[in-house]
């Protein structure tokens, strides 16, 4: 019997769901020929540090030459900042690649993955590529469960990775100090503990975890951090891992080559010198968000209190239709039944403006919904 190549590909390859992005503001606009505000991808809605942006342009000027391929100068860098040592930081193309490298040096067929529903969808996936069981456990009001996440890791003994979100994406719940500590207390030593801190910078709870303190304690803990959120580099792919140098080492050898490019590099170093945009741009956010969480409470709909530059509302079964209808007036948001909630949205916090013009919208589409409900009622 003859195979295609397609026929070739693995089951546990071919049965994988694409991730789906946001939706870019220029194809919003050129489609429904109208003016978009995004509030869909929690972007840094002030940009980047002028600073990053002047160093940006200073090393277009070297684009001839290939990168520093082993990111010396930033890990240098993020080392002194962490109090950590350089061989225990790795660069990733995002937070993406690292979550990737994490299942791939670990997990495989007859191996398990385990994390939380309603999470960040590549944690699932890297799983699943793997050719490793996933394990998803029930969130608990939005939160992880960290509990019952750990007794799933005990319960199934292949777990060699888990993956925890903190805050987490989409929810915008946070665990504290003292969870954590117990979660990584009762997990074996043998299971790497993949812990996604995009949103830290913007948490509030006063117990949020010393997870780089933790990680001297537990090697087993791999701790990621990124530049796509509060330093605004998100159009340029940045993250990094702090953990035990020989999962680091394993990682290492299996990046893509020169996976940061000169301009990133030179971007993220320059925005680790400016901490005067680091704190605006959480001051700012902090600001907005308890604004925007106000007038959408205000309306009468449902935010879970959030930890990051987005919030998350409960809006019930027809939060897709009211998603589309505020595409349609030219304001995008997260409709989330691709993640496993079929009845909420996420809407990333923007600047005052843009947080305007959405509870405007929204307020009219729902008062519209009221009236239409009146009347049918009649």
């Amino acid at each position: 019997m003859a195979y295609t190549i397609a026929d070739l590909i693995p089951e546990y390859i071919r049965g994988l769901p694409a991730y789906i992005p946001g939706r870019p503001i220029e194809e919003v606009e050129r489609e429904l020929k109208i003016h978009a505000i995004k509030l869909a991808s929690n972007e840094n809605p002030i940009g980047p540090s002028p600073k990053a942006v002047e160093a940006v342009k200073n090393a277009v000027a070297e684009s001839n030459r290939y990168p520093d391929g082993g990111t010396h100068l930033l890990r240098h860098k993020l080392a002194r900042q962490h109090g950590v040592a350089m061989d225990q930081i790795l660069m990733g193309l995002g937070s993406s690649e690292i979550i990737d490298l994490a299942a791939r040096i670990l997990l495989g067929p007859g191996k398990t993955g385990v994390t939380s529903q309603g999470s960040y969808a590549p944690f699932s996936l890297a799983i699943r590529a793997s050719g490793a069981e996933l394990v998803r456990v029930p969130q608990q009001d939005f939160a992880f469960d960290l509990r019952a996440i750990a007794d799933a890791v005990v319960a199934h003994s292949g777990t060699r990775i888990v993956y925890l979100a903190n805050p987490n994406n989409p929810t915008g719940t946070a665990f504290g100090m003292a969870e954590l500590e117990g979660f990584v207390g009762r997990v074996p030593a043998d299971v790497l503990v993949v812990l996604d801190e995009a949103y830290i910078h913007y948490a509030e709870r006063a117990d949020m975890p010393d997870s780089v303190q933790l990680f001297r304690e537990h090697k087993n803990l791999l701790i990621m951090r990124t530049f796509s959120k509060v330093y605004g580099l998100a159009g340029l792919r940045v993250g990094y891992g702090i953990g035990d140098a020989p999962v680091l080492e394993a990682m290492n050898r299996l990046r893509t080559p020169f996976n940061l490019t000169g301009v990133s590099q030179a971007a993220a170093m320059a925005a680790l010198d400016d901490a005067e945009h680091v704190h605006r741009s959480i001051r700012e956010n902090a600001a907005e968000r308890a604004r925007l969480t106000k007038g959408l409470s205000e309306l009468g709909l449902r935010p879970v209190r959030s930890h990051t530059n987005f919030i998350f509302i409960d809006i019930g079964p027809e939060a897709q239709e009211l998603s589309d209808e505020l595409l349609y007036e030219g304001v995008i948001v997260r409709p989330l039944g691709w993640m496993g909630f079929p009845e909420a949205m996420r809407v990333s916090v923007g600047v005052a403006q843009e947080n305007d013009k959405l509870l405007l919208v929204m307020g009219r589409l729902l008062s519209k919904r009221a009236g239409k409900s009146e009347m049918a009622s009649q």
